[in-house]
């Protein structure tokens, strides 16, 4: 989907060009704690290099409003929030999130405005204008 390889931590490393890693949950944040110094004890769902960027990220698909799904919203927030070294953070959020109301996913959006929070929708263009 978007049009860059797949590869494991062995190939990912020995190559330069955009890519994505491929790998396990503890194989990715073993190697995002390594490489940038990601000290979450949170796996992340991206791990990717486009244009001679590193990018970090995780990824919510909010089904609902409150609850459990704010938690899982503040989550990528805290994702957000990392202090990484070399490395672009991202969260990628779907769902209701986007919904115009007096929610507080919606209204924390713009509170968080200063970060890069997209829908998958827009990654793949995101990605290739880093």
């Amino acid at each position: 989907t978007l049009g860059v390889p797949l590869l494991n931590i062995e190939k990912f490393e020995k190559t330069k060009g955009n890519a994505v890693l491929d790998g396990t949950d503890a194989e990715l944040m073993s190697f995002a704690n390594r490489v940038f110094k990601y000290k979450r004890d949170k796996g992340l769902d991206l791990i990717c290099r486009f244009n001679g960027k590193y990018i970090i990220g995780e990824a919510k698909f909010l089904t609902d409003f409150g609850g459990h799904q704010n938690a899982q919203f503040e989550d990528g927030i805290s994702t957000l929030k990392s202090n990484v070294k070399n490395a672009l953070v991202i969260a990628i959020f779907d769902g209701v999130c986007y919904i115009e109301t007096k929610n507080k996913m919606f209204n924390s959006l713009e509170k968080y405005s200063k970060y890069n929070i997209l829908s998958s929708l827009l990654l793949r263009e995101f990605l290739y204008q880093i």
